[in-house]
């Protein structure tokens, strides 16, 4: 294993924050998005017990367990935080529930002046249960002597994103209506991002301050918006969040994510938030996207959710595909780039478990090969 980093906590294993922060790493650390979930027996089991989904997300004990279940089964470098992005317009009073076979809906939306203006800042306390989670995931990873196994990763939604939500009602297929808010009335618009970029950075500070060892943003929808509109309502409000998170907690170096689901467009723009990480969906080339941001952010992603349903011998050509386009990590100079293999959007709930452990051992054994003389 490599030595530790000043900055880095006590982990047995801390690839994914030195790949986040462009340090030398033995190989590519990989997690996926959603890699707690439905494609497990185990999560559905424990999702039954719970009852339903908000009955596991709100109980820190379940939300504990299921976090820990992909860790159990494979090799993964990070955990990530079992939650939802829609925890934060939730305790703002919109009534979040989730309907067997429909997603995510709201009791109620925001699209009026007088909606808009009873939006504020949620009081972090009715989010405790997510904070407990965190601490209690913490816990569960750490051994007698404090160090850790692997990284926990905690996250929200993007401004937009939640607006996107928070305005539609639930999920969209053409997003008319907060497109025709954010057209007609930009102000309310404006008014609503602003709410929810300090809500974003307020909660995720405090998971931070609860244990969370890296934060990601999922900008989910941000590729739904047309140049221009992009930059003005999704991203500026993204580097608001930015600006206001805890870079160190206890000493210690947090790392930044940022992933905007087709944001390949604008990948010079993403990189230049602040930001240590950008994430990328399967439509980027990694070495294209290494060349636009000259590896001053690390890459995560990107392979399509979708090779996961083929055999195994594919899934292990796509895997090295994406490794081999991002190249060699320690370039001719000496420093470094970074890597974190991730899939290119969450897991599908259909995809085999067997598929996941053939792409995480793949990930791990080829990323070796490309940190030798020879390979």
């Amino acid at each position: 294993m490599t030595a530790a980093h000043p900055s880095l906590p006590p982990l047995a294993n801390d690839q994914f924050l030195r790949a986040c922060l462009r340090l030398p790493t033995d190989y590519t650390p990989v997690w996926l998005m959603r890699q707690a979930g439905r494609y497990l027996p185990e999560y559905r089991a424990t999702r039954a017990t719970a009852g339903s989904f908000m009955g596991l997300a709100t109980n820190p004990q379940f939300a504990c367990e299921v976090t820990l279940q992909p860790l159990e089964r494979y090799d993964l470098d990070a955990a990530i935080l079992f939650s939802d992005i829609l925890t934060v317009p939730d305790a703002m009073g919109l009534g979040l529930t989730f309907e067997a076979g429909e997603g995510p809906k709201f009791a109620k939306v925001v699209r009026d002046e007088a909606a808009v203006a009873e939006l504020a800042v949620p009081d972090m306390d009715k989010l405790r249960y997510v904070f407990d989670a965190v601490s209690t995931i913490r816990q569960a990873l750490t051994n007698a002597d404090g160090q850790g196994r692997v990284p926990l990763i905690g996250f929200s939604g993007s401004p937009w994103t939640l607006a996107c939500y928070m305005v539609e009602g639930g999920g969209s297929d053409d997003y008319r209506l907060v497109k025709s808010l954010m057209y007609k009335r930009p102000d309310l618009m404006h008014r609503i991002l602003s709410v929810n970029a300090d809500a974003v950075a307020l909660y995720l500070n405090t998971q931070i301050e609860a244990g969370a060892q890296a934060v990601m943003v999922f900008d989910s929808w941000g590729g739904v918006l047309a140049d221009g509109a992009f930059q003005q309502f999704s991203l500026a409000y993204t580097q608001r969040v930015l600006s206001q998170l805890k870079k160190e907690h206890n000493g210690y170096r947090i790392p930044h994510i940022v992933f905007t689901k087709g944001g390949g467009l604008w990948l010079d723009q993403i990189a230049a938030t602040g930001c240590d990480v950008v994430g990328l969906d399967w439509t980027m080339n990694l070495g294209k996207a290494r060349q636009i941001t000259s590896d001053q952010v690390a890459l995560q992603g990107n392979l399509d959710p979708n090779v996961l349903f083929a055999d195994p011998a594919q899934v292990e050509t796509e895997a090295r595909r994406v490794l081999d386009a991002f190249g060699r990590p320690q370039r001719a100079d000496g420093q470094w780039g970074g890597h974190v293999f991730n899939l290119g959007h969450g897991i599908s709930q259909f995809t085999p478990p067997e598929s996941v452990s053939v792409l995480v051992d793949t990930v791990h054994q080829h990323s070796r090969t490309l940190r030798t003389p020879q390979g």
